[in-house]
């Protein structure tokens, strides 16, 4: 499908400032116009906000009702079938067409994730309903970035760590639904313990960009989400294209496994929006748009918060234009999801492109693309100079990880690790070794589309380009750690069942290949000579990364652990 190219970062069109004229055919109902313009009150009507203003209709009314849709679409002059297109495309957003009843108020989902299933969540979904009751709906979710929490469960926009069903019950009965976090380093903590000092000092020239930039390229800082892309070359490359440049930051994290960003937001927003801000001031930036995951709730409004507060109180030379862009459950988008999505009336499908393009044929402006977690690290970096970070590293490889791992170990959680770590040591070192009970059968080194290896291959280091040559990557470095009480073909299916849902839809080889494997993977034999070919046909002929992975998993069972099979 040809992406719709419409420039926006300008600020756009306001519609509100257009002539209001009538649609084609019949007008939209009187009193779901007018609940829909006091739910937008003065927000601009511009076609990347669609679904900025689809969350504010589902917030207020619980729900997304045929008559707001089609007054929404009127007020922002859109043809009704692409904001019913967008909006459906979305976990989080309910459509209740006419003949349709209201879900109800509050929704409990219970993760059903690999880590998640791991723990018992398929008990958990079977046992809430009827302890709940009819007036709270029970669904199961997609991986939603606490899987070192698993099993993990949100009552309305709370989290339930470790959820059991009394848990969740006394959530629901206590009316515990929001999520706000504490214990964070706000503003006033970072500014006293030298926070923005980097930052101030770029802006009154005493760093000159150069210089950072070549402590960047210097230090081996890759991309952090999973490309892996030099993060100084990148900066250099955007900073050659004709301004206005714009940036995207993708805190979507949605590959199953990974939480890193969500640990790390939770816990020092401002070391994030300083390097942020630092690469904006080195690269040029005129706008920022942070793209976070709608499952972090709580992460949004303390990044929200922080934002505000930064901006009442700028450093010297002020802020660019920033703008927080909420996800609403979706696999595959992030950084150009950021400004688009919407706009598409689809996910942001990623292109075929090199992971450092300014993307100035899609958004019409030079953009700076960057996960969370790599301008997390760039205020240590910049302060303790390129050797540091490159001194770091095992096993022949330079630099550190966070890596998110989860599963059967004593201690989940973000492990900050040298780069090139293997599995055995990132047990043994700093996961404090196996469940009791449980003897180490295989892993996950990068997230649902990262591949399974047995745990015989224990000492292959963790970095970037040391698993292709076996048919795995480390991706955003999230680990899922299998135990003998497990097997891999169960953890092929849980991760292949996720692509089922994922698939954007836009490209047969995934559509229809992910629906076919998870059927053909159900059977009690697996037909391994229809898997391979299916999986070769998926690699071969689908547009975006989710179909080229997706069988990753599967192959890799057939190739390490055929004794499952047999």
């Amino acid at each position: 499908m040809q992406a719709r190219v419409i420039p926006i970062v300008a600020g756009g069109e306001d519609l509100r400032e257009r002539k209001r004229k009538g649609p084609k055919g019949r007008r939209p109902d009187a009193v779901a116009v007018a609940e829909v313009r006091e739910t937008l009150g003065d927000a601009p009507l511009r076609r990347d906000l669609l679904i900025e203003h689809l969350h504010k209709l589902q917030d207020r009314f619980g729900c997304l009702s045929a008559p707001h849709l089609a007054a929404l679409a009127d007020e922002m002059r859109l043809p009704q079938a692409e904001v019913y297109e967008v909006a459906s495309f979305y976990h989080h957003f309910d459509i209740v067409k006419e003949a349709d009843t209201a879900p109800p108020a509050l929704t409990v989902r219970v993760c059903d994730g690999l880590s998640c299933e791991m723990a018992g969540a398929q008990k958990l979904l079977a046992k809430l309903p009827a302890l709940l009751g009819p007036d709270v709906r029970v669904v199961a979710a997609p991986c939603i970035g606490r899987c070192e929490q698993a099993p993990a469960a949100v009552v309305g926009q709370n989290p339930v760590p470790c959820a059991t069903s009394e848990k969740v019950v006394d959530a629901v009965k206590t009316g515990a639904t929001k999520h706000e976090p504490e214990g964070y380093i706000g503003l006033s903590q970072y500014r006293a313990s030298g926070g923005y000092k980097l930052l101030e000092e770029c802006l009154a020239g005493k760093r000159k960009v150069d210089d950072v930039i070549g402590t960047l390229e210097s230090s081996g800082l890759r991309g952090l989400g999973g490309a892996g892309f030099p993060a100084g070359r990148k900066w250099k490359i955007v900073r050659a294209e004709p301004a206005p440049r714009l940036m995207a930051v993708n805190i979507d994290e949605g590959e199953p496994g990974t939480f890193k960003d969500r640990v790390y937001l939770e816990r020092d927003p401002h070391r994030f929006l300083e390097g942020m801000l630092i690469a904006a001031w080195a690269v040029g930036i005129d706008a920022i748009y942070i793209y976070l995951r709608d499952e972090y709730h709580g992460c949004r409004a303390l990044l929200q918060q922080e934002l505000d507060r930064l901006q009442a109180d700028p450093p010297s030379a002020g802020l660019p234009k920033i703008e927080l862009r909420r996800g609403a459950g979706a696999y595959i988008c992030g950084e150009e999801s950021a400004m688009i999505e919407s706009i598409e009336g689809k996910r942001g499908m990623p292109r075929l492109r090199p992971p450092y393009v300014a993307q100035v044929g899609l958004f019409n402006r030079p953009t700076l693309e960057h996960n969370f977690e790599t301008l997390y690290w760039v205020r240590e970096l910049l302060e303790r100079g390129a050797d540091w970070f490159s001194s770091q590293g095992a096993n022949g490889r330079k630099g550190l990880r966070s890596f998110s791992v989860s599963g059967r170990v004593k201690n989940p959680g973000v492990k900050l690790a040298p780069a090139g770590v293997t599995i055995q040591e990132l047990i043994e070192e700093h996961c404090g070794g196996m469940l009791d009970g449980h003897k180490f059968y295989g892993y996950l080194p990068g997230g649902a589309s990262g591949g399974i290896l047995p745990a015989s291959m224990n000492n292959i280091p963790l970095d970037f380009d040391t698993l292709q040559p076996y048919g795995c990557f480390i991706g955003s470095a999230a680990v899922v750690v299998l135990s003998d009480k497990d097997s891999a073909t169960m953890a092929a299916k849980n991760t292949m069942r996720f692509f089922r849902e994922e698939s954007c839809g836009q490209c047969t080889p995934c559509r229809a290949g992910t629906a076919k494997a998870v059927a053909l993977m159900d059977q009690p034999k697996w037909d391994l000579p229809t898997l391979a070919d299916l999986s070769q046909v998926m690699r071969d002929a689908s547009i975006c990364g989710l179909g080229q992975a997706a069988p990753n998993p599967v192959d890799c069972v057939i190739k390490y652990f055929p004794h499952e099979l047999s």
